[in-house]
Parts: structure tokens; sequence; C-alpha cells
């Protein structure tokens, strides 16, 4: 242990074994020093970042049916919607009104809609003069899949129409057993390593997520971890990497398997070994949609130097029975309090 803490004080990568053995061996506190250790020599300022921005889910029809998720609608429920560009409108003109640089983008995977769709959607939006922050990689999976045209192809018609960003939603956990019980109809782990790898070579920045504390094993959260950061090391292509914990209410998994939630304790302890690993990554994002505020706080001596969306909108983890809510004064507030500097900033980490 001592070798491995003296390999991250010296700024040296730590490697898959060292990584079970902080997991196992090291105290929160060890872990919370490190990370924070990790964080000052990247972050030297004290400074905390945070976009504001709106999550608009266009639909909640989808044919994945992932075990995870309480939103969706399958397409024969009736009760599914898509957002008209009315409604699109009126979204994006409150978000604007309130500061808001970007859209965040997503949507189930609807069986009946065609590429064209989403390229009308995204000129629309692009006129307001937002961020399109869009599509996470089993959206352009499924794209792909539906018009017979290949993931680069896909990619470049939707960049014409207006995509900025890709976001790192519907990585869960970046291994195909898990995969294979949670959500088997959507992309694997390798597509979704191909998307970003393609979207990163055509000059789309994006960021990572991880979903963790549902059936997955410590090795398989590395496995996860490693495939952001071969990637990352490849193409540099990665602004940021959420992790945030499965939250359990109201979804199929947790009528059939019994999930506890995580705790504060574990999440911090992902959230620090993750900074400590991806080494290659240059911002780590608080989840305060799935932690609250106060823990939000407390991550950003946890690695975290980026309190993440003001999430105006947030449909997802809400149907899960998560309800947080923070306005922008109350982000800079909470960031103030722990001593740091709040910073607004856009998809790709420039000072607004």
């Amino acid at each position: 242990m001592q070798a491995i803490i003296a390999h991250i004080e010296a700024g040296q990568r730590i490697n898959g074994e060292e990584f079970l053995r902080l997991e196992r061996e090291a105290s929160l506190h060890q872990l919370g020093f490190l990370a924070h250790a990790v964080r000052l020599r990247l972050h030297p300022e004290p400074v905390v970042t945070y976009v504001i921005d709106r999550n608009i889910n266009y639909t909640d029809i989808c044919i994945s049916a992932c075990k995870f998720c309480a939103f969706f609608k399958a397409p024969e429920d009736g009760r599914g919607q898509v957002l008209s560009q009315a409604e699109l409108a009126q979204k994006i003109a409150e978000t604007q009104a309130l500061g808001g640089t970007q859209i965040l983008l997503q949507g189930g995977l609807h069986p009946d809609k065609p590429l064209e769709f989403y390229e009308d959607m995204l000129r629309f939006m692009k006129a307001t003069g937002i961020h399109i922050h869009g599509f996470s990689p089993p959206e352009i999976v499924h794209f792909s899949q539906l018009s017979g045209l290949s993931i680069e192809q896909v990619l470049q018609r939707l960049m014409a129409a207006g995509l900025g960003s890709i976001p790192g939603g519907g990585a869960e956990i970046l291994s195909d057993r898990v995969r294979q019980e949670m959500a088997p109809k959507k992309c694997t782990a390798d597509q979704w390593i191909e998307v970003m790898e393609i979207a990163h070579g055509l000059g789309l920045r994006t960021t990572a997520t991880m979903m963790f504390g549902h059936i997955e094993t410590t090795a398989e959260r590395l496995e996860h971890l490693q495939r952001i950061r071969d990637l990352q090391d490849r193409t540099g292509g990665f602004t940021a990497f959420i992790p945030w914990p499965f939250q359990p209410d109201h979804t199929p998994l947790a009528a059939v398997r019994k999930i506890e939630k995580t705790t504060a304790v574990s999440y911090l302890r992902m959230l620090a070994l993750s900074r400590i690993f991806l080494d290659n990554v240059h911002n780590i994002q608080a989840s305060w949609v799935t932690q609250g505020p106060k823990i939000a706080q407390l991550s950003l001596f946890f690695g975290a130097n980026d309190f993440g969306s003001t999430m105006i909108e947030e449909n997802v983890v809400a149907a899960a029975g998560i309800r947080f809510r923070l306005s922008e004064e109350e982000i800079r507030g909470l960031v103030i309090d722990a001593g740091f500097q709040p910073q607004q900033r856009l998809m790709d980490y420039t000072p607004v």
C-alpha cells in the first residue's frame, strides 16, 4: 500500500492490480487524500466549474427496455410521447433566459423515426444558437442500424445538422456480462467505445459516465475505467468523467433483485478511485443529482473539480424517485462555502 501511495503522490499511473488493492484496503480518508492530491495537481487553482443547461428527453418511447430504467415507455404502451418542435422551442427559450448555454439532448430508442427526423430536430434547435450536447452512443448505434448507414456516416450527418458534442450516457458498466443481463437490446461495450472513438476522430468532444452499484463486480468497474483510460490515451477526446450510483426505486431490476441504494461513503470511494485511476481525463464531475447538495460539496475533496449542470430539467433519475434541485445561485453558494471559486463553463470547459 505504501508503494502504491508513493506512486500516486509522485504523479505516476497505477495499474489494475494496484486499483483493486486500493479498493480493498485503503480507508475512505486515504482515498480522499490521494484523489484530492491528484485533483490539485491537475487543477492547482481553487476553481470549481459548472454548466447551465437543461436535459431534454425528446421521447420516452424505447425498445431497449433496460432493467435499470424507470423512465421508458414501451412502443405499445400508448402513454409514450415525442416532443413537438413547439415544446422544444419553449424549453430552449426558458434555458437561455436563465443563462443556459447548452441542451443535453437524449431520448429512448424509438423504433420508427428515420435519421431525417433527428436531423430536422437538430437544425431546428441549432437555429436558436444553443449548443447541442446530444445523442449517447446507444442512440447513435440505433440510428445506424435503422438507417443502414455506418456510425461515421450517421455522425457526419448529425454534425452537419448541428450536433456539437456527445454525452457519455448508455455506458452503464462497459462489461458485456453486465450489459447482457441489464440491457441486452442496447449496444455492446465495444460498440460504445467505437462510437466515441469515431466521434473523437471527427473532432467531436464527448464525456464518459459510469453507472455503478447494481450487479457489477469490482473487477468489472475496473474493466470500465480501463476501457475509458485506454481510449483517452488514443484520442484525448473525453472532456470529463461522471460516475453516478444506480437509483433502484421503481425500476424493473429492483422488482426482481434486492439492490440496496449506494451509500454516500461508497459513492465517495468510487469517485476518488476514478480520479486516481483516470490520470488522463482532466475533469471529474460530482453527481449532486443523485447524491444531493451536501455530498456533492464533499465530493470536491474526493477528486471532483466540476459541479456538473444546473439541470433545469431532469427526468430519468427523477423517475426513480430522486428529485434534488439546485439553482445556479445555490451551486455557486455551495462551491464558495466549500472554499472554492465557482466558474460557469461551456461543454469544452472554456470559461463563460
